[in-house]
């Protein structure tokens, strides 16, 4: 249940309606409840007086918001030129149909989330992965699936 009275406070830092304080607003919120609520933006929408569509307009454009909450293990997919030429398509279009979810989403039961990333800085190890900021390189279908059925393994006992 996401507490309102927090996202109350946040807003209140912002006295003046000032559609500058958009982005603002939203990175604080962002921090606070790992992602933008829909009670978020109605309320932004109500305190900053502009269309809801306008700030998931503005929040969708930057690729650093996120509308759903992060699944207990998030993936990041590195699609960096080293990781793109090497295979990183191939390891995303795994992973969504291992997980049945795309880049942003988050599994029905809250266990894994998936993000693409420009580059998460392993480029030596092409293609990469960061679970939760560990990251496993070199990787190939077979080193993949032994990932997710670790993860999956490790919930089960």
């Amino acid at each position: 249940m996401i507490d309102n009275s927090n996202i109350d406070s946040i807003i209140t830092k912002f006295p003046e309606i000032r559609q500058e304080s958009l982005i603002p607003i939203l990175q604080e919120i962002q921090d606070s409840l790992g992602f933008i609520s829909e009670q978020s933006v109605v309320k932004i929408s109500q305190h900053l007086k502009i269309p809801t569509s306008k700030i998931y307009g503005v929040a969708s454009f930057y690729n650093q918001f996120r509308f759903s909450p992060k699944g207990k293990y998030h993936i990041q997919v590195c699609y960096g030129t080293a990781c793109h030429v090497l295979g990183a398509s191939t390891v995303l279009h795994e992973l969504e149909k291992m997980l049945k979810i795309k880049d942003g989403e988050t599994t029905k039961d809250g266990m894994f989330s998936l993000e693409v990333q420009t580059c998460i800085g392993g480029c030596g190890q092409a293609p990469v992965i960061a679970v939760n900021g560990d990251f496993f390189g070199k990787l190939n279908l077979d080193k993949l699936e032994e990932i997710i059925n670790n993860l999956k393994y490790q919930e089960e006992n």
